[in-house]
């Protein structure tokens, strides 16, 4: 049986954001899977103009388990590789004992990780939005183009908003926040290996919350590795360059699984 990646998207954005990724790993011969967000499994474009309501009660804890049930109805472990939000979600994940190995891209910060001033910066507008806790959110174009785009070139930053973006759940910075549902424990023996990466010019995460997210793991059993790439955005997985990034989280898997039976082979 073919060995299964598990793609799981952050905020702002849908599994559309994978395109490149998935194509890439299929042509290495992976199942890939990309699940959407629960109530996000719509066109860009619906969304938009009529988010589903419900979204309105997804944080992280819900989001969490709802990847939780689509991984252990798998028939073997998956990786996992998640971007933002989503790389978050793969810390959890793994925390869980579940997947092969995971692979967290320019993370949001667990439990623990405290927020530099460039993730406060780039966040604080959707903590301080009015009954922001019970909504769904939209991210303007202008503070995309700010927080995720920065190395993306001018002529390119409207198309990849237009593509990509759709209303989240204001829900989520309050969980980030007050910490529900995003606790890893650092030092869990029994979790399978990570590998966390940052950019260095993120600015919706920061490079530095991303080096504080792996030291935190520094004294545990379980294998943690680190990956930085200069000059890289938040956008590091469909920025130029995309493909030294998708190429080095399957490589490190593919490591990482080598001697391990994949169900059905």
């Amino acid at each position: 049986m073919t060995r299964t990646v598990v793609l799981i998207h952050g905020a702002w954005v849908g599994p559309g954001c994978w395109d490149q990724f998935r194509a890439r790993y299929e042509a290495r011969g992976y199942r890939v899977l990309v699940p959407a967000w629960p109530f996000d499994d719509h066109p860009v474009a619906d969304l938009r103009a009529e988010p589903d309501p419900r979204l309105a009660k997804s944080g992280i804890p819900q989001i969490v388990d709802h990847y939780d049930a689509i991984i252990r109805a798998l028939p073997e472990p998956p990786i996992l590789v998640g971007h933002s939000f989503g790389g978050l979600f793969v810390q959890v994940l793994v925390d869980r004992g579940l997947g092969a190995c995971g692979v967290a891209i320019n993370p949001a910060p667990p439990r623990g990780v405290l927020p530099g001033p460039t993730a406060f910066r780039a966040n604080l507008p959707f903590v301080l939005a009015p009954f922001g806790w019970r909504r769904v959110l939209r991210m303007p174009f202008g503070r995309f183009r700010a927080t995720f785009l920065n190395t993306l070139p001018a002529d390119q930053q409207r198309a990849a908003y237009d593509a990509h973006v759709i209303p989240t759940a204001g829900r989520m910075f309050w969980d980030g926040l007050l910490t529900r549902g995003a606790k890893v424990r650092w030092k869990n023996p029994a979790r399978p290996p990570l590998l966390l990466t940052t950019g260095t010019l993120d600015r919706a995460v920061g490079a530095g919350m991303n080096r504080a997210n792996f030291r935190k793991y520094r004294g545990g059993t379980s294998r943690t590795d680190f990956r930085e790439f200069p000059g890289r955005s938040h956008w590091v997985i469909a920025e130029p360059g995309w493909e030294e990034v998708a190429d080095a989280a399957i490589e490190w898997a593919e490591g990482i699984v080598a001697g391990s039976p994949v169900a059905g082979a």
